[in-house]
């Protein structure tokens, strides 16, 4: 291990865990503002535990890298932004750093996110989903120590863990300590999926993992850097706030989304297998009100779906697939759903399709990190033919995984 874990200590702050209540005319700013959650458990953030970590802050000129999730709650059920609370004690924060979706985490999935500055702070915010995803060394300058808090939802291809990695880089390429304030993972109870080839290696994966990994963020960073995934080998300087009175295995409904399409708890648990969709031709809710809890198609079978909808421009899909279009599918908005990859709704889709030649395209393969699960589907595997060629890559990725293990 090359982790410290914190000492416990006492803060008096209770964690609100469900979801916010509606912004009033004054909260015009999403990181300026304080927003209620309701408070229902004593679990509590890396970012709540200011006694373990405000004293290693003094005097260090600090790079926040955040976004709308990085925030600390009160006992009162309101919350602040990390940038905020923060400059209230007179830190020395120099810049913030945004990953995909911006730092308020309006932008679409995948669109190009520029530089700029808070109107409230006068920070300058710079994109790392834009021109260039690792930091710089200009922007890195006159930053002694970089924060790492955003909420992630446990994926593979969700970026936010993509983002760690050249955080974690670029902060040993240029001699910069990492505070990671952790956060729970919301489908961190299970381990399931192909496991990455490098041979696919993108920015939706980096890293020989599962699609589900089951670990925190604070987790996977220790593994990053212990399995010498960084460029050459190189070693930041880390050190992990963990989350306290948490097992993976504890329910954990996110109080703010992680990003424009995860609206809810059922669409952060069906992401793992809606997801996949993404890399064909079916919209998997991207343009409704039921983002990644619909999934649906022109070009399905309209008299095997008992289901229909029209996408349509919103927030975070200005450009939905297949937009305009009455689409024939499913609604998996009530459905009970199981802590593993569901891949049923996959093959159905294929197997119903018009034209399945054109069902695939090339982005199918990056997000499953390997060309094997396409052509199983192609053949007409069953999901438990293909959940068992699964099995030997996830028992060693497992046994990697627990040396890096925070929580139980």
């Amino acid at each position: 291990m090359f982790f410290q874990l914190v000492k416990n200590t006492l803060f008096l702050a209770v964690l609100g865990l469900v979801s916010c209540q509606a912004q009033t005319n004054s909260e015009k700013q999403t990181h300026n503002t304080e927003r209620q959650v309701s408070p229902s458990s004593t679990l509590m953030v890396g970012a709540n535990q200011t006694q373990a970590y405000f004293n290693k802050l003094k005097g260090k000129r600090i790079g926040i890298v955040g976004n709308q999730t990085s925030v600390i709650f009160k006992e009162n059920g309101a919350y602040t932004h990390l940038v905020d609370s923060l400059l209230v004690h007179n830190f020395n924060i120099v810049r913030v750093f945004s990953p995909e979706h911006g730092f308020r985490g309006k932008a679409d999935a995948g669109e190009q996110v520029k530089n700029g500055m808070d109107t409230q702070t006068g920070l300058p915010i710079i994109s790392l989903y834009g021109k260039n995803k690792k930091p710089t060394p200009a922007q890195l300058e006159g930053i002694d120590l970089l924060i790492f808090d955003i909420q992630d939802v446990g994926t593979r291809f969700y970026t936010y863990i993509s983002t760690l990695h050249y955080v974690l880089e670029a902060a040993a390429e240029n001699n910069i300590a990492v505070l990671v304030l952790d956060r729970p993972n919301p489908n961190g109870a299970y381990v399931d999926g192909p496991v990455l080839e490098l041979q696919h290696k993108s920015f939706v994966g980096m890293h020989p993992i599962p699609v589900v990994h089951g670990m925190s963020i604070g987790e996977y960073a220790q593994m990053i850097i212990g399995q010498n995934w960084l460029e050459k080998g190189v070693k930041p300087e880390l050190e992990v706030i963990p989350v306290k009175n948490y097992t993976r295995q504890d329910p954990y409904i996110l109080p703010i989304k992680p990003s424009p399409n995860l609206p809810n708890a059922q669409a952060i648990k069906l992401y793992p297998s809606l997801c996949f969709f993404e890399g064909t031709q079916v919209n998997a809710g991207r343009g409704t009100a039921l983002q990644f809890q619909v999934f649906g198609s022109p070009f399905l079978a309209k008299n095997y779906f008992d289901f229909s909808y029209t996408p349509k421009a919103n927030e975070g899909a200005k450009n939905p697939k297949h937009m305009g279009q009455l689409c024939y599918g499913r609604n998996l908005s009530n459905s009970k759903i199981e802590n593993k990859i569901q891949l049923d709704w996959l093959i159905e889709a294929y197997q119903n399709t018009a034209d399945k030649s054109k069902f695939f395209n090339s982005f199918f393969t990056k997000l499953a990190g390997t060309a094997k699960l396409q052509s199983q589907i192609e053949a007409g595997l069953s999901p438990e033919a293909i959940r068992k060629t699964w099995k030997p890559a996830l028992k060693a990725f497992k046994k990697m995984r627990a040396n890096y293990l925070i929580y139980e």
